[in-house]
């Protein structure tokens, strides 16, 4: 949960109390019996969130992800199976995660998705399941994923221009991303909020514009620096649009209040919140996130973990991982605890940070990481 979600942006009641024993509300502090120790990284953060990539197969080839051919997707055996899915992530919940994220790929392309949600909702400790997509598929899908458990969803919007829209995807679905926006926030998956990745020369003139839409349907727009990885050579320093200049040029179109979220909260997501208050009035002040990935990075506070689709621990965005927790499934038929020791083993040589500023990153599609 975001900063903001705390203060002006409850989730809604949804009646899926039948549907799930895990606790309702703002993410109540649960305190499990554990038979194991809380889980820590090497520089001794606390880890409680879990990103979980349920496929590497996209719909999409955005333009900063992935490239248009060529890029092979594994087998569907090489994939976690819902099983596997279900006993890891009941591992990570002893190990004191409180909150997973599914993503991909694009995580709606997995056949019986809300199979799964219902099965990662059945976990007493779990405060919160979340959802990241493109928003393409979701319309329909929205209410079962909601009566199965997805607490809120984060969805894609880069832009409100249709052929802009199909430069940056390759591939036309604007219509389509808009209606999933509304049918999320139509079944109380809120706060729905909207992540805009803004590259220099592309879609930068379009911030003030985004606050607007994002304040017409009541979702929430969080801004983010697009970082170094995905695509070889498309990153550059043209491209690269710290969040002070996104600021500047809002501050065109809106006035900056005062920050509503108070000191930084790791635990809220990477998020920092400033209130806008429109100029000409045209709508009410609006919270808008500001994510500083690169310029004023947030390693230090970091808290998560992602397992990829094929199952591999990646301790870090830039990094990929080296611990296949699949393998370890399958092959070596290990108990919950030698898993959760392989687990902690792994997360103890977490370095402090991603250091894009040295040029040390390893480029890897966002597919094959988990978004």
């Amino acid at each position: 949960m975001d900063v903001a979600d705390q203060t002006n942006h409850s989730p809604a009641t949804r009646g899926r109390d039948e549907v799930t024993s895990r606790p309702r509300g703002l993410f109540p502090i649960v305190k499990p019996t554990s038979r194991f120790e809380p889980l820590v990284d090497g520089e001794r953060r606390s880890v409680r969130y879990l990103r979980l990539s349920v496929t590497d197969r996209c719909n999409f080839r955005c333009v900063y992800c992935m490239p248009e051919v060529g890029l092979p997707f594994v087998p569907r055996a090489e994939v976690l199976s819902f099983e596997e899915i279900e006993r890891l992530t009941r591992i990570f919940v002893e190990l004191g995660v409180t909150r997973v994220r599914l993503t991909g790929g694009e995580p709606l392309l997995r056949a019986g998705l809300p199979d799964l949600v219902h099965k990662l909702a059945a976990i007493p400790a779990l405060s919160e399941i979340a959802l990241s997509t493109n928003g393409f598929l979701l319309a329909p899908m929205a209410s079962d994923l909601a009566a199965a458990g997805v607490d809120r969803v984060n969805i894609s919007l880069d832009t409100l221009c249709p052929a802009r829209f199909h430069t940056l995807a390759r591939i036309d679905g604007l219509d389509r991303v808009l209606a999933g926006i509304d049918a999320a926030l139509e079944v109380g998956m809120t706060p729905v909020k909207l992540n805009t990745v803004v590259i220099g020369g592309v879609n930068d003139d379009e911030l003030a514009a985004l606050v607007r839409f994002a304040a017409s349907r009541g979702a929430l727009i969080r801004f983010i620096e697009h970082m170094p990885i995905g695509v070889d050579g498309f990153w550059s320093d043209a491209s690269f649009v710290p969040v002070t200049t996104m600021r500047a040029r809002l501050a065109a179109d809106y006035a900056f209040a005062a920050a509503t979220t108070g000191p930084f909260d790791p635990d809220a997501g990477p998020a920092r919140y400033s209130t806008l208050v429109p100029h000409d009035g045209s709508h009410p002040p609006v919270d808008v996130g500001f994510i500083t990935a690169v310029s004023d990075h947030f390693c230090a506070t970091c808290n998560r973990v992602r397992v990829t689709a094929t199952g591999t621990l990646q301790e870090c965005l830039a990094f990929p991982g080296h611990l296949s927790l699949r393998d370890a499934v399958r092959r070596d038929a290990l108990d919950d605890r030698a898993l959760a020791t392989l687990v902690g083993d792994a997360l103890s040589l977490k370095g402090p940070g991603h250091r894009f500023a040295e040029g040390q990153y390893t480029l890897q599609s966002m597919s094959i990481t988990g978004g």
